[in-house]
């Protein structure tokens, strides 16, 4: 197992602890490294996603966690891939929003792994050439 950042979706998995693919698979991974990494856009969107339901009790509690994680941050480097691939992905017509790209930007920059259940929907970014490496922890 290589190391991996990992999508929103996956921590999501995770959390939730339904499916014993992906429950293996972080296990797995946590004992090679020790901690989940994922980056700045990922603490965004969970944090949005508790304090949408309104649940300040779980923003909380997942902001109790990130000590103990790796968390990469979305800085110049980074901004400058994610602008180019929202870029080309606005002008071939295939936008698929802000958060994605700069997910996949982060993990280029790093030369990581994105670990993801949403294969197809990063597999257009590789399609415009860019060295992104897909893994999904659902199979």
């Amino acid at each position: 197992m290589n190391k991996a950042l990992l999508d929103t979706d996956t921590l999501s998995d995770i959390g939730k602890g339904l499916n014993p693919v992906v429950n293996a698979n972080a296990k797995t991974y946590r004992r090679s490294f020790g901690h989940y990494s994922f980056s700045t856009i990922t603490v965004m969107e969970i944090v949005r996603g508790f304090q949408k339901v309104q649940s300040p009790q779980r923003v909380n509690a997942f902001i109790a966690t990130l000590a103990s994680e790796e968390i990469l941050p979305f800085d110049q480097p980074a901004a400058e891939l994610a602008g180019r691939i929202l870029g080309d992905l606005e002008r071939i017509g295939q936008p698929i929003g802000m958060a994605d790209p700069m997910i996949a930007a982060i993990a280029i920059d790093h030369g990581l792994e994105l670990v993801t259940g949403n294969i197809a929907h990063y597999q257009q970014i590789q399609q415009l050439g860019y060295p992104l490496t897909l893994v999904s922890w659902r199979v």
